[in-house]
């Protein structure tokens, strides 16, 4: 029997369960409801971004609310003008609630991008290490593994396809491995220096695989896409089986 909840008692249950006060962001993140709808809550969807093509999907399934790790307002402040008023009018005139979770969502403990990416490659996240600060939190999850390059890099495959991509810059045999999904690659120095044989995250500039060659260490580059569908995978199945709402995700890759 489906559970009845309201958009802005969802919203809150998520704030709290996610941290959203206590966890820092970058400032265009607006993390929490983005946009409000006083439609009763029926069907949720999920999505990395809010992005134009994503909402036409979402309001294509008839859902009420969609879940984004990333949200409507990466460029900052601007006009409601082109795209941004089509994007905005389109949730209004559509009762379309838009939530969003950035780097509470990364780091979450269950539902998290790491988290979840970790134990999909059969790590225990018990032992896990929390590393790379970022304005008082850890970013990143680190691993003590006995594990072969190429093992790594044939599940990373499997999991992410093959897209999934790596500089061959440590040892063959891996012994700690670092988990920061998204863009992380410019970071591959601040990483080295804590101790990681094997870093794996979404993307990262063309320098940071030379760069990653010099410092002797492996770098993983999953896809930014690819490496953030889990958290908002994670937590829609987690809606659904707590208030049992209809849900879905809406698979929408940049191929980044």
């Amino acid at each position: 029997m489906m559970t009845h909840i309201s958009i802005q008692s969802l919203s809150s249950y998520l704030d709290d369960v996610l941290n959203h006060s206590t966890v820092p962001d970058y400032d265009q993140a607006y993390n929490g409801l983005q946009v409000e709808s006083l439609q009763p809550l029926k069907k949720i969807v999920s999505a990395v971004d809010a992005s134009l093509p994503v909402i036409k999907k979402a309001i294509n399934t008839n859902a009420d609310m969609l879940l984004v790790h990333h949200g409507l307002f990466w460029q900052n402040i601007a006009p409601l003008t082109g795209v941004n008023y089509q994007k905005i009018k389109l949730t209004i005139d559509n009762n379309l609630a838009v939530y969003s979770s950035h780097i509470p969502l990364d780091i979450h403990p269950i539902w998290g991008n790491n988290s979840v990416l970790a134990q999909q490659l059969g790590l225990n996240i018990q032992s896990a290490e929390p590393f790379f600060d970022f304005k008082g939190v850890e970013l990143g999850l680190k691993f003590q593994v006995s594990m072969q390059r190429q093992e790594l890099n044939e599940q990373l495959i499997a999991l992410l396809g093959e897209r999934s991509h790596y500089c061959p810059g440590g040892p063959e045999h891996i012994e700690t491995l670092g988990i920061i999904t998204g863009g992380a690659g410019s970071e591959v120095a601040q990483v080295a220096k804590a101790g990681i044989d094997t870093f794996i995250t979404g993307e990262g500039p063309h320098w940071s695989y030379p760069l990653a060659e010099e410092l002797g260490i492996n770098l993983f580059y999953g896809g930014h896409y690819a490496t953030e569908t889990f958290g908002v995978q994670a937590l829609g199945q987690h809606i659904q089986d707590q208030f049992k709402l209809d849900y879905e995700f809406i698979d929408h890759p940049s191929g980044l």
